[in-house]
């Protein structure tokens, strides 16, 4: 069976997952703002939970159609195979946004979707009442510029919960976001990782992941695996799959230093829960103090910065130390996201590339040199 999923990811990071999907064997891929669409059978699907280090969630698409009122929104929706999916005791909440659309109280499309449904499952199981004590179906809409599209969440926890980050200092970054950037700086298992500004390690723990082949979602469960419409053995083979493209002998090796002792634990906590304690090396250091441990390195940093933790001064004065510090030198590559439109100038020298990022809703630019 061919199912139509969807993909919604961090704006900026449509490529990626598009990319990502294609090597993992999706077909039909296509990228829009905020989400790429694909197709594949359930093994895909599983593969896709398991192993996008850079999508939010796997979504099945039920369909997509003009809504222009809401009487076509409740009748194009009932329209919709809804027991093909949930079954007479699951549950199936409904949720969405609403943007540019006539139809623009989400609660109410929220309530008619619901109604929809439970009119077409009522038909389906001839009954008038629904316990919903099952395994959790949500289902999300979304309607932009009147165009509506209905889906069914598979991952249930974002997929960017790996798992790991139980705990996180302040201002974390996303670990989609991280592995987006180490993905940016062409990070390969041969390579050797620094983040002089490491906080709960996300970056270094995301290049360690992306370097030894260890499958984000490796150790998490997901929604769908309770679902009945779904084959139980499609998710057990792809674990194996995943176990089985591990690289723990792959030379990669990363150093993370902080000036919080704190946040160092944290870190180290963190990388022991991924899996991948035994190549990252921890110091406890401010950044006048960073000192590579080797000739040739990748560093990739998110230094702290006035939206999220230092003011505006404190900030420019980082990156003008950063600046002095992370050295223009052959074998050296440097990734530093920021949201300030002054950071070259404060850095001392214009970027080789610079990528437009969102961490959360903040646009920023990744700033790339390597040459």
């Amino acid at each position: 069976m061919t199912i139509q999923c969807a993909a919604p990811c961090l704006l900026g990071l449509e490529g990626l997952v598009a990319q990502e999907l294609r090597d993992i064997g999706a077909l039909d891929v296509a990228a829009e703002n905020g989400r790429v669409f694909f197709s594949g059978d359930a093994q895909i699907l599983a593969r896709a939970n398991l192993c996008c280090r850079f999508a939010e969630r796997i979504q099945v698409v039920l369909g997509s159609f003009l809504a222009k009122t809401f009487d076509e929104l409740f009748e194009r929706t009932k329209a919709l195979p809804w027991e093909e999916w949930i079954g007479r005791e699951d549950a199936f909440p409904v949720k969405g946004y609403s943007l540019h659309s006539t139809l623009f109280s989400v609660r109410d499309c929220q309530s008619i979707v619901k109604k929809a449904v439970v009119e077409r499952l009522k038909s389906a199981y001839h009954t008038a009442w629904f316990a919903e004590t099952g395994p959790v179906h949500q289902i999300q809409f979304s309607l932009m510029k009147d165009t509506a599209c209905l889906l069914l969440d598979t991952s249930g926890v974002s997929l960017h919960k790996r798992g790991y980050r139980t705990q996180a200092n302040e201002a974390p970054l996303r670990e989609t976001l991280a592995a987006a950037m180490c993905s940016l700086a062409r990070l390969r298992e041969y390579h050797t990782l620094y983040d002089p500004m490491c906080g709960s390690g996300t970056i270094l723990i995301e290049g360690a992941l992306m370097a030894l082949h260890i499958a984000p979602g490796l150790g998490r469960n997901f929604a769908a695996e309770r679902w009945e419409c779904l084959p139980r053995s499609a998710w057990e083979q792809e674990r194996e799959r995943a176990r089985g493209q591990v690289k723990r002998n792959a030379p990669f090796q990363a150093y993370g230093s902080d000036v919080d002792a704190a946040s160092l634990a944290i870190a180290r906590a963190n990388a022991e829960r991924a899996g991948v304690q035994s190549c990252i090396a921890w110091r406890q250091a401010d950044l006048k103090d960073f000192t590579p441990e080797t000739e040739k390195g990748t560093l990739i940093c998110n230094p702290p910065y006035g939206e999220r933790m230092l003011d505006i001064q404190q900030a420019n004065d980082l990156y003008r130390r950063m600046g002095k510090k992370f050295d223009k030198k052959r074998g050296w590559s440097y990734y530093i996201i920021s949201p300030s439109e002054q950071f070259e100038s404060l850095f001392g020298r214009r970027a080789d590339k610079r990528r437009k990022l969102y961490n959360g809703m903040l646009k920023c630019q990744l700033y790339m040199y390597f040459k």
